[in-house]
């Protein structure tokens, strides 16, 4: 009897006072559920904790054990209620460290912005072991440690990092009327390119005899 198709997973942790305050509107969750589901991962679980080590910790412990991935977003900015990345070392039970490509991408950020602050400084702050997520929106990289994401809470600098992580990820592909597929993702600011690009890809898919649906899943 042959075994199922894995099914990949994901849970998120969305952190800030500000979002369960109603400050701040989440728009994260949407978009990271329709990356996941790109990559293949399935979003099964999403928890919003405020800026609080142990609910963190807790949420962090809880998610690692359930899910293939765990992707966090919020509290990796500059201030001092930005904890995520001492709350995920505390978790995984490893020291927060400065990494030194972070230390030199935001030393170069900063050169005509008034230089590298204590502040600014804390942003290249990663718990020990971890590997960079390229930002190139403002300069501070999101975070990987293995299959857990750090990622900014600011939108459009969250897109920027998911952008990064595309095809990066193992995952399932989709199915469709007992056949298995793959999705494209072309994205461009001109709308002339990306038909263009679009018009290629469909055409070197088809001579390739690929059924091509538009849109995707």
């Amino acid at each position: 009897m042959t075994s199922p198709e894995k099914i990949w997973t994901a849970g998120l942790i969305v952190i800030g006072d500000e979002i369960l305050s109603g400050r701040t509107q989440d728009k994260n969750i949407a978009q990271v559920a329709t990356w996941l589901q790109v990559q293949g991962i399935r979003l099964a679980e999403v928890r919003v904790v405020p800026d609080v080590e142990a609910r963190i910790i807790e949420a962090v412990n809880a998610l690692t054990l359930a899910y293939d991935y765990l992707f966090t977003t919020g509290g990796i900015g500059p201030t001092h209620d930005d904890i995520t990345v001492d709350a995920v070392a505390a978790a995984l039970g490893v020291p927060v460290v400065i990494h030194p490509e972070a230390r030199a991408l935001l030393e170069r950020y900063y050169e005509t912005r008034g230089g590298l602050n204590e502040g600014r400084l804390r942003m290249a702050r990663v718990p020990e072991g971890s590997e960079l997520i390229p930002n190139r929106m403002s300069g501070a990289p999101g975070i990987r440690r293995g299959n857990l994401f750090l990622m900014a809470g600011v939108p459009h600098i969250t897109a920027g990092m998911l952008d990064a992580l595309t095809g990066q990820l193992e995952g399932g592909p989709f199915f469709r009327e007992g056949r298995v597929g793959a999705n494209f993702v072309i994205r461009s600011v001109s709308a002339e390119d990306l038909k263009a690009c679009a018009a290629s890809l469909t055409e070197g898919l088809t001579s390739n005899g690929h059924a091509v649906t538009p849109g995707g899943i």
